[in-house]
């Protein structure tokens, strides 16, 4: 079998794997790294957002050789050392943006890249840019409160549903 060798969450990390072992096995089942959901394996629930060299993918459709050399960053990556959680997680909770959890890592990972991409969106740009992500507790709103307070912005602002 092949072996692949990325940093994943700073860290250096390699495995052998199949060559159809795809990046959301490779980091739950030879990392470790269960943060990274898998809902539907076919790319439509966004539960298994990784960054890979910046850049969010939907993990379920990546081969783990096609991430050879690269920075992956996973839900487990995101909050301080010490356990203190990054501003969107903070927001998460603080806004009740999430309510199973399953969504959760998929969803602070595409919120992650789109803060980075657009630090101040709008209600209608974070809507949309979370399309290919689902959830089947919340109805979004406090997840999008929660995004728009990650950003700095008044959250007072969203009209309540």
């Amino acid at each position: 079998m092949p072996q692949v060798s990325m940093t994943v969450n700073g860290k250096p990390a390699s495995g052998d794997v199949e060559g159809r072992t795809l990046l959301s096995s490779f980091l739950r089942d030879t990392m470790g790294l269960t943060g990274t959901h898998v809902g539907c394996d076919t790319s439509q629930c966004g539960a298994c957002v990784v960054h890979v060299n910046g850049e969010a993918v939907k993990a379920c459709t990546m081969f783990a050789l096609e991430a050879e050399g690269a920075e992956v960053a996973t839900i487990e990556g995101q909050a301080a050392p010490d356990g203190t959680l990054n501003a969107i997680q903070a927001a998460f909770q603080e806004h009740h943006g999430l309510q199973c959890g399953f969504c959760t890592p998929g969803m602070v990972m595409s919120a992650a890249a789109l803060l980075k991409d657009n630090p101040k969106p709008s209600e209608a740009e974070i809507r949309d840019y979370l399309e290919g992500n689902l959830c089947r507790c919340t109805g979004y709103h406090n997840i999008v409160k929660a995004i728009m307070a990650a950003s700095g912005q008044n959250v007072g602002a969203i009209a309540a549903e």
